[in-house]
C-alpha cells in the first residue's frame, strides 16, 4: 500500500485496493474484519487514503442491521475469554444482549482501530449501552493478553470513550474494576480525571467495598481518601440531578466508609474532618453513624488537643442525634466538654418542643391510646393525623418534665464547671505560669 504509481509503472496499488472495495457490500464478516486487521500495519496511509472509512462504514453497517445469530464464527484468537458487565440501563433485556455475537471477533484489533470503530457507532447512534459493554469487555481482554504500554494505552482510549458516552449506559462497577486494575499503570492526569468524574457522578450506587481503596505509596493513611472525596465532589457538582434520595444513599454510604477509617491511626484530622464535612447537612436524617464514627476516631487519637478535638466534631448536628447518643455523648470522655453542653441544650430543645406539643394535643382532647392511626379535630377544625403507642399522656408528661429538668441541672453543672476553667485561665494568663500541681475536681452530674 506505500506504493505509487512514481515508484512503479505496476498499477498502484492503492487503486487496487479502492477497486477492490467497490464490493465490499457483498464481503463476508470474516473478510471485512480481516480487511480491517490488515489495514493496522499502515493505518496512517490507509486513513488518508479513505480505505479505513469505507471498511468501518460496513463494518457499523453489519453490527447494526444483523440479526443476533452471528453470521459467523467466532474468532479462535479471542475465544479464551467471557466477560460480561452489568449496566443500570432500562434497555430491554433483548437489547441489552443483543448483537453480542462481535465482541470477540473486535477484540484482537489494537486499540486504534477500537476508537475508529466506536466513534463511527456513536456517530451511527448504536445503543450506548452495548457499545459500554463492549468497550469494558475489550480492556478486560486486552489486560489478559496486552504488554503494560498497551495496556495503559488501552485504557486510556477506553476511559476517553466512555466519557463520551451518557453516563447512564456506564457500569459504575465495572468503571471500578478499570481504577483497580490501572492502578499500577501511571496514567495520564487527564484520564484518570475523567475516570474519578465518571465515577463520582453515580457514587450514590457505589459499595463499601467500592470505596476502600488502598491508599498509594507515600500516603500516611491505609485508604485512598482523596479519592473519595474526589467522588463526593464530582457527585455534588451534578447539581440539581442528584436527587435528595440519591444525596440520602451517598450520606449512608460516607457514614459506612467513616467507620472504616476512624480507626486509622495515621488519617490525619484534617482528613476526616473532610470526610465528615463532605456532604451538606440534608445528605443525613441522623447523626448518630456519625457521632459512632468520630467516637472511635478520638478514642484512637487520644493524643488530640481540646481544640483539635472539637474541631473533629464540628460536623455533628446535635439536633439529629436520638437521645441515646445525647446520653452517651453527654458521659463521653473521648469528647470535649463543649460538645457536651451543645448535646444537652440541644436535647433539651427537643423535649421542650415534645412537651408543648404534648399540651397543645391535650387542649384539643385528642385521646392517644392504641398502636393506631387516629384522625381528630381540633375546635378549630383542623385534621391531626398521629400515630401513638399506648400513650398515658399525663404520665408521659410527668416523665418528659423529669428528665428535662434532668437535663438541666446537668447544663448548671457543666456552665460551672467552664465559668471555673475560664477563671484559673484568666489567672494563669495573668501570672504568666500555672501551678503543674493543680487540677480541677469535676463535680458528679445530678441524675
Amino acid at each position: 500500500m506505500e506504493m505509487t504509481e512514481d515508484v512503479s509503472s505496476s498499477p498502484n496499488l492503492i487503486k487496487l485496493t479502492e477497486k477492490s472495495l467497490e464490493g465490499i457490500l457483498y464481503w463476508t464478516w470474516s473478510e471485512i474484519v480481516n480487511a480491517l486487521k490488515q489495514c493496522q500495519d499502515f493505518f496512517p496511509k490507509a486513513i488518508s487514503s479513505g480505505i479505513v472509512d469505507k471498511i468501518l462504514e460496513t463494518l457499523v453497517g453489519r453490527i447494526t442491521t444483523a440479526s443476533d445469530t452471528s453470521p459467523r464464527g467466532s474468532s479462535s484468537e479471542s475465544s479464551t475469554i467471557r466477560f460480561s458487565c452489568d449496566t443500570r440501563s432500562t434497555v430491554s433485556t433483548k437489547s441489552s444482549s443483543y448483537r453480542v455475537w462481535w465482541f470477540e471477533d473486535l477484540v484482537i484489533l489494537n486499540s486504534e482501530s477500537i476508537e475508529k470503530i466506536i466513534r463511527s457507532m456513536v456517530s451511527q447512534n448504536v445503543d450506548h449501552v452495548m457499545v459500554s459493554r463492549f468497550l469494558f469487555y475489550y480492556i478486560k481482554y486486552k489486560f489478559f493478553n496486552a504488554t503494560s504500554d498497551e495496556k495503559k494505552k488501552a485504557t486510556e482510549i477506553v476511559v476517553d470513550l466512555l466519557y463520551s458516552l451518557d453516563r447512564s449506559s456506564v457500569s459504575c462497577k465495572s468503571l471500578f474494576g478499570i481504577l483497580r486494575i490501572s492502578s499500577s499503570l501511571s496514567l495520564s492526569k487527564c484520564c484518570r480525571s475523567r475516570l474519578e468524574s465518571m465515577i463520582g457522578s453515580q457514587i450514590d450506587q457505589a459499595t463499601l467495598d467500592n470505596l476502600l481503596v488502598p491508599a498509594q505509596a507515600g500516603m500516611d493513611s491505609l485508604y485512598d481518601v482523596n479519592l473519595v472525596l474526589g467522588f463526593v465532589k464530582s457527585f455534588l457538582s451534578a447539581g440539581g440531578r442528584a436527587s435528595l434520595t440519591r444525596l440520602k444513599r451517598v450520606g449512608n454510604l460516607i457514614d459506612l466508609y467513616l467507620a472504616e477509617v476512624a480507626p486509622d491511626s495515621c488519617l490525619k484530622p484534617s482528613k476526616f474532618i473532610s470526610l465528615t464535612t463532605a456532604l451538606p447537612d440534608s445528605a443525613r436524617d441522623s447523626h448518630d453513624a456519625m457521632y459512632q464514627a468520630i467516637d472511635i476516631y478520638l478514642e484512637v487519637h487520644a493524643r488530640l488537643s481540646e481544640e483539635e478535638k472539637t474541631d473533629v466534631c464540628c460536623a455533628i448536628n446535635y439536633g439529629k442525634l436520638s437521645l441515646e447518643s445525647c446520653k452517651h455523648l453527654a458521659q463521653n470522655s473521648n469528647f470535649p466538654s463543649r460538645t457536651a453542653i451543645q448535646a444537652l441544650i440541644s436535647q433539651q430543645l427537643k423535649l421542650k418542643s415534645l412537651l408543648q406539643e404534648a399540651n397543645h394535643l391535650k387542649s384539643c382532647g385528642i385521646p392517644l391510646k392504641g398502636n393506631e392511626y387516629k384522625k381528630n379535630q381540633c375546635d378549630d377544625g383542623e385534621q391531626i393525623i398521629l400515630y401513638a403507642k399506648k400513650l398515658n399522656l399525663p404520665m408521659e408528661n410527668e416523665k418528659l418534665k423529669a428528665h428535662l429538668q434532668g437535663m438541666q441541672c446537668r447544663v448548671m453543672e457543666l456552665e460551672k464547671i467552664c465559668k471555673k476553667l475560664r477563671t484559673q485561665m484568666a489567672q494563669s494568663m495573668k501570672t504568666g505560669e500555672s501551678s503543674p500541681g493543680s487540677s480541677i475536681s469535676l463535680p458528679r452530674l445530678c441524675s
